[in-house]
This record gives structure tokens, sequence and C-alpha cells, in this order.
């Protein structure tokens, strides 16, 4: 019996049998609907079957879930969480530009950075900083593909989706892959695509606003009618598949009706923010009613997560006036005080609320920028050398992984590839980057291809 007329007290054949008495129905139609049940008994297994159960990982897990902080555009390294002062002392020699910020001594370890993040550099006892990443590609494009997928080239499935395949959701009435985003980044929903893992991993989409996922609200107040409609619906579904048994397609859309059905009493609670204390608004910079703003996205990200959200990814800009600063350095300023604040508020947030130790928080640009100018004012795109951090999730925290040469210009020790960066969050969750794999096109894929080594020394 279908979840959606359990819910309503029918049973599909009452359904079936009011809806057509005393109407004028083509012969045969309400056998052949009945008939559906038993027919295409290895599709609709499938179809029922849940997908997105929660499964065990390969080892024990560190974290049980993530929230990816990506900035597009190219942070500037040298600008932010690897200061280099040999470069101020050269500014305006050999094209050199030194920074605007000025290089501090934050934390009980000493740890250095500029205050262009002020109140993330005021946490960073609670942060490992990876200031040796590198990665493939020097367009945004395709860096961003790769920091999200593990490819340059070639669309794939991307972390969140892997993540979702590997371990399901803890929570049936919410997707377990979620994207808020006011604007789509570089490769726009590839950096939340399945694309070939089933079509159940896909992520979700928020928009903020005060109608952040669309048509959530049901369209009549009766929901026997709703069942009802849906329940319909359903029988066709599932007829259909039973003539295309292997259809993870049409297995996940009959599966996102009832994942749609179940978000409507629960997705609008995670979404009002009326129950939290003023306190709270003001750690995330927010005012009372705020509906948008990267405050607004980190809060609403605190809340998924504490309702079982697997992975929750964060985009502060799109793909227009973004972090990519060709023109002049000072564009960094106003987006660093944009998410500066609320990062900050969700670390100390999860930290209190005692979710920081299971929740793994990954901060993170597709690239760094030049020590040299590109213009007077601005610096290039830079894939050689660039910074990422990590915080919670069995990270060490105050820790400083890896560095860049005096200039920040190439990596001096310890470098990590984007697919080690991949491989270590991945292990972090209990899982082990070689074995999550998935058939497709004759052979296995995986997130971190046929590389990637786990970076040990980051986990505490």
């Amino acid at each position: 019996m279908s979840r959606f007329f359990q819910h309503a007290g029918y049973s599909r054949r009452d359904m079936l049998r009011s809806m057509v008495a005393g109407s004028a129905v083509m012969p045969g139609i309400l056998d052949l609907l009945m008939a559906s049940e038993s027919r295409g008994a290895t599709a609709a297994a499938a179809a029922s079957a849940n997908p997105l159960a929660p499964k065990p990982p390969h080892f024990p897990a560190r974290a049980k879930r993530v929230i990816f902080l990506f900035q597009p555009g190219g942070v500037s390294h040298v600008d932010s969480f690897d200061p280099k002062p040999k470069l101020n002392a050269m500014d305006g020699k050999d094209r050199l530009l030194g920074s605007l910020w000025k290089p501090r001594t934050w934390g009980s370890h000493g740890t250095q950075a500029t205050d262009l993040f002020p109140h993330i550099a005021a946490s960073l006892d609670d942060i490992c900083l990876i200031r040796s990443m590198h990665t493939d590609h020097n367009d945004h494009f395709q860096s961003t593909l790769g920091i999200h997928t593990g490819s340059v080239t070639f669309a794939r499935p991307s972390i969140g989706s892997w993540v979702s395949y590997g371990l399901g959701t803890m929570n049936q009435n919410l997707p377990s892959f979620m994207v808020i985003a006011p604007q789509l980044p570089y490769a726009g929903t590839q950096v939340y695509s399945n694309d070939f893992l089933p079509a159940y991993h896909q992520g979700t989409r928020v928009i903020p606003g005060p109608d952040p996922i669309r048509n959530l609200h049901p369209r009549t107040k009766v929901a026997d009618v709703q069942a009802m409609e849906l329940g319909l619906v359903e029988a066709f579904n599932k007829k259909h598949l039973g003539h295309h048994p292997t259809s993870t397609d049409l297995a996940a859309r009959i599966r996102s009706y009832e994942t749609a059905f179940r978000m409507q009493t629960e997705a609008p609670a995670a979404f009002d923010l009326s129950d939290e204390s003023d306190a709270t608004l003001a750690m995330y910079g927010l005012k009372r009613g705020q509906t948008e703003g990267y405050g607004w996205q980190c809060l609403i990200a605190r809340r998924l997560a504490e309702r079982g959200v697997r992975f929750i990814e964060l985009i502060d800009v799109g793909a227009h006036n973004n972090w990519d600063a060709h023109a002049n350095m000072a564009s960094h300023g106003p987006l660093a005080k944009n998410i500066d604040k609320p990062i900050a508020g969700l670390i100390a947030d999860l930290k209190q609320r005692g979710m920081l130790e299971e929740t793994l928080i990954v901060w993170t640009t597709e690239f760094g920028r030049t020590p040299h100018h590109d213009s007077p004012k601005g610096r290039s795109h830079h894939n050689r050398c660039f910074t990422s951090w990590l915080a919670g999730g069995g990270v060490k925290p105050g820790y400083v992984h890896g560095a860049s040469d005096e200039l920040g210009r190439n990596i001096a020790s310890d470098g990590v590839h984007t697919h080690d960066f991949h491989a270590t969050i991945l292990y972090l969750l209990g899982l082990h980057h070689e074995k999550l794999t998935y058939k497709h096109a004759g052979r296995d894929f995986r997130l971190t291809d046929v590389a990637g080594h786990v970076v040990h020394d980051v986990i505490a």
C-alpha cells in the first residue's frame, strides 16, 4: 500500500473506486490501474526500497555531516590566511603586489593571518588551515568543477552526491544533499549534479528569500485530496516503471513525490527562524525577520544539520561580482565582510550546541590569486597554490598544514591536491575513497578518479 494512501487512511482500491463511482469511465481502466500493483514487481520493489536510508560507513566516522562553504572566483591566499611579509616588502618590484590587509597573530596557537577576515581569524584555534592546496586548471569553470567533482575536464557527480550515495540521509523528510545559493557559480548546476549516480542523490537548491523552496506549501488545505492526487500519480508512475525496471530516473521521480509530500511538514519549520533567540540571530549578524543574506544561509545550514541533512553547501555569490579580483584587490573587502561574521557565528553556534565535533565544516575556493599584479591593483588566477580550511568533524584544531614559499607563488612543503582534499573529507565521514565507487560506462568511477591520498596529518 502506498505511503500516501496510508497517510490519508485510504487503500488504493478504495481511492480508485471512489473516483470512478457514478462516472462514465472507459472500460477496463479501473482494472488496469489495480493490476499495476501486481505487474512489474521488480520495478515496484526497487521504487519502494529506500536508496536514501542511512548506510554504515566503511569504518568509524569522525563526522556525521558536512557543511561545505564555497567562495566562487578565487579568494587570495596571500591576502587572507597565508600572509607574506616579503611580498609586502617587495611591493612594486618585479610586478609584485603587496597586500591591503595587515598580518596579525591570532589565537593561542599563534597562527598568522591577515585582518581581512577578523572574526574567522579570531576562531583559528578551532580551524585547521591547509596552505598547500593546488589544482589542475587555472580557469574558473574547470577549477570549480574540480573542487566539486574531482574532474576539471568532464562533468562528474558532485562530492555532495557521492556522500549521499555512500551514506544516505538521517532524515527521510528532507533531501540528503541541499545547496543554499542565491546565485549559481561557474559551472552552474553541475556543482551539485548527481551526473551518472542515481538521481536520488541530486542536490536540492534553496534560494534565500521568503519562499526558499518553491511550491513547498500545498495548493489545497485538504490533506486527503492531496494524498489521493499523489497516489494516483504514483500508480501511473509505478505502472510505467514496470516497463522500465532499470530506470533510476523514473524510480527517483516516484520517490521525489514522496519526499516533497513529507517536506511539507518538516521543511517549513527548518526555514522558520522565529524560535531563534535574539542572541543567536546576532551571532550570525541577522535581524529578526530577515530571510536572505549569508548570515541567513549559515543559520539555515545549522538548522538543516540539526535535522539530519547529510551534506549542505553554501555559495555566497555567483559567477559575477565575486572574488575574481583582476581589477582591484579592494573588492575582497566587502565580500569578506559579508561572510566573516556569519561563518564565525556558525562555528561558535555549532560548538556551543555540541555539534561541531560531528559536523565537518569545509571552507574553500576554486584556486588562489597570484602574488604579482594583473592590473595595477588586482591579481590573476593562481592554481599552483592556495588555502582552504577545515573545522570540527575530527580535524586538528589550531593546526596549519603545508606551506607555500615566501611569496606565495609555489608550494614549499606538503602539497595537497584536490583529490587529496576530497579523500580526506570522505575519510572523516568514514568512507574509503578507493572503495566508494559506482560502475558506469563499463568501469568503476570514484570521486578521486585514480589518485588521492588521505592527509592524515590534519586528523586529530
